[in-house]
């Protein structure tokens, strides 16, 4: 386990501001109130997926064998083999709290969402206003439950003119991953 470079930092980053925007400083600053260098969070790469955890922990890792060590903290993605970052559903918890854009699904909606369905103009409640096309969103139900995350296909205003069967939302990552994808979610080869 090791720390990002700087290549991978921005790489991770940029990813991590299309859906946070801001707030992706609350990530990265330790907490004002606390003076415990231990407790602020860091970004470790281990096998190619990068973990999100406090410092503290991380130099716990130090201590076990990397060929021993399955994983630490919470992964936030993989880097492919060229070099781009993709984010997986287990960030979402991350991801949602900082969001910058939301969207919120109807209960009829729900369902084709997490079999891995785009979301559609009629499943959706509500949207943050002013949301521009191509930008990442969190999906939530009604009852701010999050369920995945995705990119936009167009914006808030193009979206008011749109069919009910026109897709809104590309889905990126949905909590169906879970079950969809156990076998290979967490293996590390």
């Amino acid at each position: 386990m090791r720390a990002l470079t700087e290549e991978e930092t921005q790489t991770l980053f940029s990813k991590l501001a299309n859906y946070t925007g801001r707030s992706l400083n609350n990530l990265i600053q330790p907490p004002s109130d606390s003076s415990n260098e231990g407790e602020r969070n860091v970004f470790r790469l281990h096998a190619s997926r990068v973990y999100y955890m406090k410092l503290s922990i991380a130099n716990l890792a130090t201590s076990i064998a990397r060929p021993n060590l399955l994983s630490l903290g919470t992964c936030l993605g993989k880097f492919t083999k060229t070099g781009k970052f993709r984010l997986h559903i287990t960030a979402l918890d991350i991801i949602a709290t900082h969001a910058r854009y939301k969207v919120w699904i109807k209960p009829n909606g729900e369902m084709p969402f997490l079999y891995g369905g785009n979301v559609v103009k009629a499943h959706i409640g509500r949207w943050s206003e002013d949301c521009p096309e191509h930008q990442g969103v969190v999906v939530f139900s009604m009852d701010d439950k999050p369920l995945g995350f995705g990119v936009t296909a167009r914006s808030t205003a193009e979206t008011r003119k749109l069919e009910p069967t026109g897709i809104t939302v590309f889905r990126q990552a949905d909590v169906g991953e879970y079950l969809r994808e156990e076998d290979t979610l967490f293996t590390t080869t």
